[in-house]
């Protein structure tokens, strides 16, 4: 009998575009990194969780992810006041949040020059050393690592948001190195990225890391800049370069590490695809 030559022909030239296709799709977990870089020496902020004596204050810097990942580790970088013990941390805990106004009350109260693109009212997502969510080591970077200027108590609504920053400072710089017990995977969105330490005596202070980024860090289309605010501002943010000092604007110092995941689509592609190709592969047995 005489074979089908159109039903090959067709058959060719669809398993040649499928697997075209195929080739270019996602693997099925691509390692993932982000770095801001290496700290600049320009400015640290206080970022500490409340204790006794003590409000809560946050300073909080934004990555993006093009498309969902699973993140296992982080690190982030600053100073610990000079001869402190790195023993003297008692706890850490980072918080995640989308960018205003999701998790936010919009329209906001006025009491800061602007909410745009800074993080939301809320977290959405929060891991506290002291409740096991994750585990920590810190490396000394530097005995003694200056910055040109810092902001700790400076933090007020408008129209006194405008301090200039409280003055230089030298302390260790250490990295605190974050690993998630268990990780947590995110979709694709823009976040921001918020580490608090509490420490037994003295405050830590947040390194910044240049802005835009450099190598190297990874740099990403809108990177937007460091946001600060503390018990009194709460759930207002001001930008520490823009509003507070006037200065910058800055990032923070920090990495995320993980691994991408890919879109339930992918796999359905691939799987109809594959399911064609067999369906018209007996189509031309039979026409044989």
């Amino acid at each position: 009998m005489r074979k089908n030559t159109n039903n090959r022909a067709g058959i060719t030239t669809f398993a040649l575009i499928f697997f075209t296709v195929a080739a270019g799709l996602p693997a099925a977990a691509d390692p993932f990194f982000f770095s801001t870089g290496n700290p600049d020496g320009k400015i640290a902020t206080l970022s500490r969780p409340a204790s006794p004596g003590q409000v809560e204050t946050e300073t909080a810097d934004d990555f993006v992810l093009n498309q969902a990942t699973a993140i296992n580790s982080a690190t982030f970088t600053g100073l610990l006041p000079t001869g402190a013990s790195l023993n003297s941390v008692r706890d850490i805990e980072i918080e995640l949040y989308h960018v205003f106004p999701v998790d936010s009350v919009n329209p906001p109260d006025g009491r800061v020059l602007t909410r745009v693109n800074s993080p939301a009212d809320n977290q959405f997502a929060a891991f506290d050393s002291a409740a096991g969510a994750l585990t920590y080591t810190t490396t000394l970077l530097s005995s003694s690592f200056s910055v040109a200027n810092t902001v700790v108590n400076g933090i007020h609504a408008a129209p006194g948001q405008f301090t200039g920053g409280e003055g230089p400072a030298t302390g260790q710089e250490v990295q605190f190195n974050i690993q998630f017990t268990p990780g947590f995977t995110l979709p694709a969105d823009h976040y921001f990225f918020r580490p608090e330490v509490e420490l037994s005596d003295g405050n830590f202070l947040w390194l910044s890391a240049p802005r835009p980024i450099v190598a190297p860090g990874t740099p990403f289309t809108n990177d937007l800049q460091t946001w600060i605010r503390n018990t009194g501002l709460d759930p207002d943010w001001e930008r520490i370069g823009t509003d507070v000092t006037q200065q910058g604007p800055f990032n923070a110092a920090f990495s995320l590490t993980g691994d991408t995941v890919p879109e339930p689509s992918t796999y359905a592609l691939f799987g109809a695809g594959l399911l064609l190709l067999v369906i018209s592969a007996r189509r031309q047995r039979r026409t044989q």
